[in-house]
C-alpha cells in the first residue's frame, strides 16, 4: 500500500482525531457471518491442493527451503497458521468464483497476502532490501503443483 497523498493524510486526520464520530452501519448480522462462516469451512480441499500449500509453507522455511533464496534471506517460515489462512482464503475464492473447491490457482492468489507478515527476513535480506512478497512469489513460481 503506497503512503497517502499529504491532503488525504489531513484527512484522515481530520477524521479520525476530531470529535466528531464516524456513523456506523452494520452491512452484515451475526446470524448471516456466523453461516457463511460454517459454510467456509464445510468447503472441501483435494488432497493434491492442500499438499499444495503444505509445500507452499514448508519452502518458506530455510531449514526446507525448495529455493536458495529462502536459504539465504528467510530467518523464520510461514507458521502452521499462514496454512490455515491460505486454506480459509482459497474456499473464499472458489465459492466467490461460484466453484465448490478451490484450485491450485486460488491457492496461489490468496498466498501473498496469507503469508506477507509471517515470514521474516534475517539481517541479510533487510539489508539486500528483499521483500517476504519476492520471497513468496518465488517460492510460488518454483513450486510444482504435483510433486
Amino acid at each position: 500500500m503506497e503512503f497517502p497523498a499529504r491532503a488525504d493524510l489531513h484527512g484522515i486526520l481530520d477524521r479520525t482525531t476530531g470529535t466528531e464520530a464516524p456513523a456506523v452501519r452494520a452491512v452484515l448480522g451475526r446470524d448471516r457471518l456466523l453461516e457463511m462462516r460454517k459454510l467456509v469451512r464445510e468447503v472441501p480441499v483435494a488432497r493434491p491442493v492442500q499438499d499444495y500449500v503444505v509445500r507452499l509453507i514448508e519452502g518458506t522455511h530455510p531449514a526446507r527451503a525448495a529455493i536458495p533464496d529462502v536459504e539465504r534471506f528467510v530467518r523464520y517460515g510461514s507458521s502452521p497458521r499462514g496454512a490455515q489462512a491460505i486454506i480459509l482464503a482459497a474456499k473464499i475464492e472458489a465459492l466467490r468464483a461460484g466453484r465448490f473447491a478451490p484450485s491450485f490457482a486460488d491457492v496461489r492468489r490468496v498466498a501473498l497476502p496469507a503469508l506477507r507478515h509471517r515470514v521474516l527476513l534475517n539481517f541479510e535480506g533487510e539489508a539486500e532490501g528483499v521483500t517476504s512478497d519476492v520471497i513468496v512469489g518465488r517460492v510460488l513460481a518454483a513450486l510444482p503443483e504435483m510433486p
